[in-house]
């Protein structure tokens, strides 16, 4: 019978004049799971969070929940709350911008691509964990691999994703407001506040990016039956 496993991996070439300190954060998080649907997940009442959860409420970087607080409730204050809520907050922002690797930019926040409207995947967590944030919804910024498992295989070259979570009835969900639909293959990296908190890369002096490859694939194995 055939047995479906996947496989990631990348190659990253970096030029140094110098010799240069780098930190690479490149190994894929212990834990497996889909993208479950939840819709009857509830959201919490502030003070009935876990410590630990609160963290992720509060702006950052990339996610300026002061700037972003009257728009927010302006736009979700009469949603449901809970999973309805956090989905109408994805499906916002999955319709507000617009998708292009062109128009990657480092230094971009979430106010940012509220006001540009277009960006790329961090850009679209970024945005939707700021709304979360400032409705009360504890979320955290999540990078990773995800390829094309499941979905019409897509030409652009592959790179790392990202996408968040969202704590509601006493867990983490996933949520993905760029692609904005449940997912196979998705592998967590990191987790933290923003992009900020979970670099690819880090350098430490002069450099340039030469190569930069990154694959997930379906790999069939066939095995036969005892």
């Amino acid at each position: 019978m055939a047995t479906l496993t996947l496989g990631v991996g990348y190659e990253l070439i970096y030029e140094c004049p110098q010799p240069t300190p780098m930190m690479l954060m490149l190994h894929i998080h212990h834990t497996r799971a889909a993208d479950p649907v939840v819709p009857d997940a509830q959201q919490f009442p502030v003070e009935a969070l876990p410590e630990d959860t609160l963290v992720f409420l509060l702006g950052s970087r990339y996610c300026e929940t002061d700037r972003l607080s009257e728009t927010a409730w302006n736009l979700f204050g009469s949603a449901p709350t809970g999973w309805g809520r956090v989905q109408a907050i994805c499906d916002y922002v999955h319709r507000h911008i617009t998708f292009n690797y062109q128009d990657a930019r480092a230094t971009r926040t979430a106010w940012d691509a509220l006001q540009e409207r277009r960006g790329v995947c961090r850009d679209y967590a970024h945005l939707a964990v700021a709304l979360c944030r400032c409705m009360n919804i504890p979320a955290r910024y999540c990078t990773g691999y995800l390829g094309d498992i499941g979905v019409p295989r897509d030409e652009a070259p592959m790179d790392f994703s990202a996408w968040f979570e969202a704590y509601l009835g006493g867990q983490w969900y996933t949520f993905d407001a760029r692609h904005n639909r449940r997912r196979i293959g998705r592998f967590v990296m990191a987790r933290g506040r923003d992009a900020g908190d979970v670099p690819i890369t880090m350098c430490f002096g002069p450099n340039s990016l030469i190569r930069f490859d990154v694959v997930t694939d379906e790999v069939v194995e066939n095995r036969v039956a005892a």
